[in-house]
């Protein structure tokens, strides 16, 4: 049986007030706690020393039974305790919960019963005030929600714009009857906004990760990412659509079928519109009430790539006749 040393364990002086052995165990139990740690068998066992160490040097008997006999046993040899001390026991509640039980070494000194303080679980990231620690000093969970999660959610553009309800599959990990992790896949109901734009997130209570020690769930957060469209580009919550004209129409004017998300409207082309110049359809991007965004229309002059004889003749008649200057500089 290996002398254990209790000091060293949880990084304090022989000569440490119960203040500092306090703080040292708590900041040690935050760093290895088996909830922050899952399947790390190597900060399990450390977890299990560091509040071995702390049941007896937190109690000044123990302690002190502890130094009386521990100096001969700084250099790890082997143990034998005196006659009689085998069955020392100082009551209280024994170490419950957790990893493990105390060592030989601690059972041997300290008797089965264990330390005043009863261990009773889990880690809360909430911090170590009064209400983590038991009144013997022990470390009990308190129930804690679980973490959000966030996941990409992507739609098409006419989908965003009409919103509604849709189905999603996901997969999450959760722990089985055998307390094995397994990737289990379940379905839901999203109620989609009409209008929501690229990067809002859709919150779904309740889907996110599990609690702890009774603790509610957490909140699954669905960030929309808009698919890229044929025919719309998206700037914040406007849309805009670029429409080819011919030369003619852009000079004469025209009444056109343009499309929106919204289904095709007609609208009218003023003479005279140079490429790049645009017009509103308003209230037909995304978002909702007031801040609807609206749809602007691009115009882009396309000219013929091939003539006929004819349609040459009749440009270059054109070009002859018109004292147009698109240059000023």
């Amino acid at each position: 049986m290996e002398y254990k040393d209790y000091y060293k364990l949880l990084g304090v002086s022989r000569s440490a007030t119960k203040d500092e052995i306090g703080k040292a165990f708590k900041k040690l139990a935050r760093k290895y706690h088996p909830d922050l740690n899952p399947n790390d068998k190597a900060a399990e066992a450390k977890f299990k020393e560091i509040n071995e160490a702390y049941e007896v040097l937190k109690d000044e008997k123990k302690r002190k039974l502890y130094d009386q006999f521990g100096s001969n046993w700084e250099h790890g040899q082997n143990f034998q305790p005196p006659p009689g001390y085998e069955n020392v026991n100082f009551g209280g509640g024994g170490f419950s919960g957790g990893p493990g039980g105390f060592s030989d070494f601690f059972e041997t000194i300290f008797g089965g019963g264990g330390g005043g303080g009863n261990f009773r679980g889990g880690f809360s990231s909430g911090g170590f005030g009064d209400a983590g620690f038991g009144g013997g000093g022990g470390y009990r969970q308190r129930p804690r929600r679980g973490a959000d999660s966030e996941a990409t959610y992507e739609l098409t553009l006419d989908e965003a714009y009409r919103g509604g309800t849709k189905s999603i599959t996901l997969q999450e990990q959760a722990a089985g009857a055998d307390g094995i992790p397994r990737m289990n896949t379940k379905t839901l109901e999203v109620k989609v906004p009409a209008g929501i734009k690229d990067g809002q997130k859709i919150r779904l209570a309740g889907q996110g990760n599990p609690g702890m020690s009774g603790g509610p769930r957490g909140d699954l957060y669905l960030k929309i990412k808009l698919l890229p469209h044929h025919l719309f580009k998206v700037s914040d919550s406007d849309v805009i659509l670029d429409l080819p004209l011919a030369p003619w129409e852009a000079v004469l004017g025209a009444t056109l079928r343009v499309p929106t998300l919204d289904g095709a409207v007609e609208m009218k082309i003023p003479p005279g519109m140079g490429s790049g110049k645009k017009l509103r359809i308003k209230g037909k991007g995304l978002g909702s009430g007031h801040k609807r965004g609206d749809q602007f229309v691009r115009v882009m002059i396309q000219a013929p790539d091939r003539l006929t004889g004819d349609e040459r003749r009749l440009w270059e008649e054109l070009q002859a006749k018109s004292d147009f200057q698109p240059r000023n500089f």
